[in-house]
């Protein structure tokens, strides 16, 4: 799917919110913020086991979210899915380069599908 620190701050994005207070807490220190396991014990006043335990209950909780719910999943394939239907439209406007009201209505289109971005 993605590479593991990406992996898990998209899985973080979609179901951070289902996490424990603490587990959101450790999680933004140490992947947004780029802590050390020693300073978010410090800041926590909880051991560095604790914060590792911590992060890694985390991280499982937001696999298994994903292993259940699926939305990390079905957003990459949705991605892809309009990334092939920009090509196709792209392709479809340089065949008929000749023909502008279909041109103009694929160019609706592709608006269409860029404004899902935002």
């Amino acid at each position: 799917m993605f590479d593991k620190i990406a992996e898990v701050s998209l899985l973080y994005d979609f179901y951070g919110e289902l996490l424990t207070k603490r587990q959101r807490d450790a999680m933004q220190l140490y992947h947004e913020e780029n802590l050390s396991l020693s300073e978010i014990a410090h800041e926590f006043s909880i051991s560095r086991q604790g914060v590792h335990d911590a992060l890694k209950n985390a991280e499982k909780a937001l696999y298994d979210y994903e292993e259940k719910l699926g939305l990390v999943s079905k957003f990459a394939k949705t991605r892809e899915a309009v990334v092939q239907i920009d090509s196709r439209l792209d392709m479809l406007i340089k065949e008929n380069n000749h023909n502008t009201g279909l041109i103009n209505k694929l160019e609706d289109i592709k608006g269409i599908i860029h404004g899902l971005d935002e």
